[in-house]
């Protein structure tokens, strides 16, 4: 497994009802947020449990297999997703507003512009800022979710590889850009950078064998834990396959740098 640093995920807030119906969802505070419908999906990889070694699952740190496998449907409630990963302008009225400090990289010109997404938050100040906004970080399975719309495809844009119109990655800019500057890049259901420019914090605790036991409706991850999952690809990454919708990473849950940001739930 790659390390991936997350910077801040989206922010989403996710609604526990599974019966939640599209025509009767409660549209306050949804601004700049997409509504992904309830629904299975396929999540995991069809081809890892193909490449997995046999010797890895023998190997001390565990959290490095980081296997995708098997491909299993999980039903998911429906809920809203920041179509955006939470900008630096954004995260400074929290800092503001909370007396809180500035994270790492927020005096750095390569990574403080106001339409880029915060980077060095650690995962417990990435899960304050949003229950400050009224919101939460995504499972692995609601991002996932957002990133596949209705098909079970290796990128958020379809099957097509990564390329410079899709993706900020391979360190083509050498630093991440404006959030929503991909359009040609964004999800079915209207959701930007979910692969490239920065790697995202999620809710679960990371365990490679999760998926053989995950439950089938709303997985929320293992109990516990020394890494947290992070999703999608981020701007320093040049490999095809760290950008495919079902990568599932590890970081310790203090890590902080210029790769891993957030985005939030509701």
């Amino acid at each position: 497994m790659n390390w991936f640093i997350p910077g801040l995920v989206l922010l989403v807030h996710l609604f526990a009802s599974a019966s939640f119906a599209e025509d009767a969802k409660d549209t306050s505070g949804t601004e700049n947020m997409a509504f992904i419908e309830a629904g299975i999906y396929e999540m995991g990889s069809r081809r890892s449990l193909r490449e997995l070694i046999p010797a890895d699952l023998m190997h001390t740190d565990r959290h490095a297999l980081g296997p995708e496998n098997p491909a299993h449907h999980v039903h998911v409630d429906g809920f809203y997703m920041d179509i955006y990963e939470v900008t630096n302008a954004e995260y400074e009225k929290y800092v503001n507003a909370e007396g809180k400090k500035k994270p790492r990289f927020f005096d750095n010109p390569d990574f403080n512009g106001p339409r880029q997404p915060v980077v060095g938050v650690p995962w417990k100040e990435a899960v304050k800022h949003c229950a400050w906004k009224g919101k939460r970080l995504p499972t692995e399975a609601e991002w996932e979710k957002a990133s596949r719309g209705k098909r079970h495809i290796s990128y958020p844009w379809g099957n097509e590889p990564p390329d410079s119109k899709k993706v900020n990655f391979n360190e083509e800019l050498n630093k991440t850009s404006a959030v929503g500057s991909y359009e040609a890049g964004k999800s079915d259901y209207g959701v930007y950078d979910l692969s490239g420019n920065v790697s995202e914090w999620t809710h679960d605790w990371h365990l490679p064998e999760y998926y053989l036991f995950s439950p089938k409706a709303n997985p929320q991850g293992f109990e516990r834990g020394q890494y947290k999952v992070i999703r999608g690809g981020n701007w320093r990454n040049n490999a095809q396959r760290q950008h495919d919708l079902p990568q599932r990473h590890g970081a310790i849950h203090e890590q902080q740098n210029r790769r891993l940001p957030l985005r939030q739930k509701r």
